[in-house]
């Protein structure tokens, strides 16, 4: 800022000694050169200058001198431009970096508080309003230098109606002033409502189906619209505010400079000719106040996304995860939990869960809805830690353990499968270079997905586009393609939560065979409603209301729960 605001002060000083050389001129074009010096108050200096370096007062030699000053401003005014270009793409690269590293390590159990429309909307359209707040300030602070630079000359060459003419200013700009505040309570209106509509917005495309069914797609429309008259309507007012400065400023800058002539001529006697300088610095310098104050109010349109950005960064920061330093390439032996308690709020979700994991051992978790599953298996995958206890990964705590390092060992296969709009080789491989050695990868892991025969009746094959969110295929064949994009990744721990029970039971069935024959290649942690798909698991723990209630296979849980018994009896295993 420094710099730029150097450069605009030379910008201005250059353009101001060039404007001054136009009296010196019209002196020599009337044949009064003797007189050349008159007018100019203490800027006489510059034809001092020229005759002390023998240059004669003539019209060529004074318009040689003009244009030295506007060629040395127009490189000047090049730099500066070119500088105000770098400064606005470091702003924008180094705001969008922060952010997107910021969210990169949001902690997840604050993340899921958090309002996901607020999230989209800062991060998307907010970003833009602050490179555009950013703009404007910047711009405005150049402003007020021009400003200054030019009531400097003004204040040089008749200081008795630049600080008429100042006063004057300064009264004018006072009326702005709840223009301002006003702009300033509408802006942040207007970021709330880009907030719910984003929100809503987001919301309608996830439950689309369910809205389009049931006709309930009309009434949420309705709210959308309730949500973006509001939005209009704080928008309708900033611009009547923006309407009601640019139409006022120049009559209200001209009736200044009309009265201040008029008291220097009547009152003070002035001569009109130390005004003509003067006046032309100051209509330079009022020219430029009044795109400062266009500026200011385009700075305080977007003042509401500002305070948003200010508020979420912050929200980010606090929300940081924090990780320990130590890494691990692969699991070796074991994780465990020891007297592990978790909190949501106020609420215990976890009560003194205490569990070990061996190696390439396949463990199911069971449990009526909000025993816990879930939060267990969002704590084993590193996306949450313990309030109390503590979770070791091969005997290291996880407060010393570079969490990432053990997360890049997990694979995740939700209910929900995570399909990327992308071809089938990208979202198994995660946007890998097509070698011949990631394509024999990448064939394997859909082999063992059992998935494989299916993409070789495409006609593009791999390179064939699955529509967004996976539309273009069925559910099974999402969930074979999440199962063989974690294959691929060549992990050590495979969770597969609820990843089977939203589908038909001849696809269930398919995909627990393959995952069977992954038994024993993996540690596979299983979150299950549908008892069928853990028959083989190695161990089942029972969760009831937060706490571990029951452990064995799937026989000796049987007969050592009757809970479990009964659940086994409800779905008819």
């Amino acid at each position: 800022m420094l710099i730029s605001m150097g450069l605009s002060i030379s910008v201005g000083l250059l353009d101001g000694l060039g404007l001054a050389m136009f009296l010196p001129l019209l002196r020599v074009a009337s044949g009064e050169g003797a007189a050349a010096e008159e007018g100019l108050g203490n800027l006489s200096f510059l034809v001092d200058a020229m005759e002390s370096l023998g240059i004669g007062l003539t019209i060529t030699s004074v318009l040689m001198v003009m244009l030295f000053f506007f060629v040395l401003k127009g490189i000047a005014k090049f730099i500066e431009a070119v500088y105000k270009l770098t400064m606005s793409q470091y702003f924008s690269r180094k705001i969008w970096l922060e952010n997107i590293a910021s969210f990169t390590n949001f902690k997840y159990k604050s993340f899921v508080s958090t309002d996901v429309g607020r999230i989209q909307n800062t991060l998307g359209a907010e970003i833009h309003k602050v490179m555009a707040a950013y703009t404007a300030y910047f711009n405005a602070m150049q402003n007020v230098i021009m400003v200054v630079v030019y009531t400097f000359l003004a204040f040089v060459t008749n200081p008795q109606f630049a600080l008429l003419v100042l006063i004057g200013g300064m009264l004018s700009n006072a009326v702005y002033r709840g223009i301002y505040r006003k702009t300033k309570e509408e802006s942040r209106k207007i970021t709330k409502y880009g907030h719910s509509m984003v929100s809503l917005l987001t919301q309608k495309i996830m439950n689309y189906k369910y809205l389009k069914a049931t006709a309930f797609i009309y009434p949420y429309a309705d709210r959308m619209r309730q949500v973006l008259y509001k939005s209009q309507e704080a928008s309708r007012k900033i611009g009547m505010y923006n309407a009601i400065l640019t139409a006022s400023k120049e009559p209200i800058v001209v009736a200044v400079v009309v009265m201040v002539i008029i008291i220097q001529i009547q009152v003070f006697s002035a001569s009109l000719a130390p005004i003509i300088l003067s006046l032309l610095f100051f209509y330079r310098s009022l020219t430029f106040l009044m795109v400062l104050q266009n500026q200011w109010n385009q700075f305080m349109n977007h003042s509401g996304a500002m305070e948003n950005m200010t508020s979420f960064v912050k929200e980010l920061k606090e929300g940081k995860e924090q990780y320990g330093k130590r890494r691990i390439e692969r699991l070796e032996n074991q994780i465990e939990l020891r007297q592990a308690d978790f909190f949501y709020g106020e609420t215990q979700i976890l009560k003194n869960i205490n569990l070990r994991i061996a190696r390439n051992q396949t463990i199911a978790f069971v449990g009526e809805s909000g025993s816990g599953k879930t939060t267990l298996v969002n704590m084993l995958a590193g996306l949450m830690k313990t309030d109390k206890g503590e979770m070791l990964v091969d005997g290291v705590s996880a407060n010393e353990l570079y969490t990432p390092s053990y997360q890049r060992r997990i694979g995740y296969i939700t209910q929900e499968p995570v399909i990327f709009a992308d071809t089938v080789f990208n979202n198994v491989t995660f946007w890998a270079e097509k070698t011949p050695e990631n394509l024999a990868r990448f064939y394997d892991a859909l082999r063992k997905a059992s998935i494989d025969e299916f993409i070789k009746t495409l006609p593009k094959k791999e390179e064939a586009l699955l529509g967004h969110n996976g539309i273009l295929i069925s559910g099974g064949q999402k969930q074979r393609i999440s199962i063989a994009r974690e294959i691929y990744k060549d992990v050590d721990i495979l969770i597969m939560d609820e990843a089977t029970s939203a589908l038909d039971s001849e696809t269930e069935r398919t995909i627990q065979t393959n995952i069977d024959r992954l038994k024993g290649q993996y540690t596979i942690l299983i979150v299950a409603h549908r008892l069928a798909t853990i028959k083989n698991a190695d161990q089942v723990i029972l969760l009831k209301g937060g706490k571990i209630d029951c452990v064995g296979n799937f026989e000796e849980l049987k007969i050592a729960s009757p809970a479990f018994e009964k659940m086994v009896e409800l779905q008819e295993v």
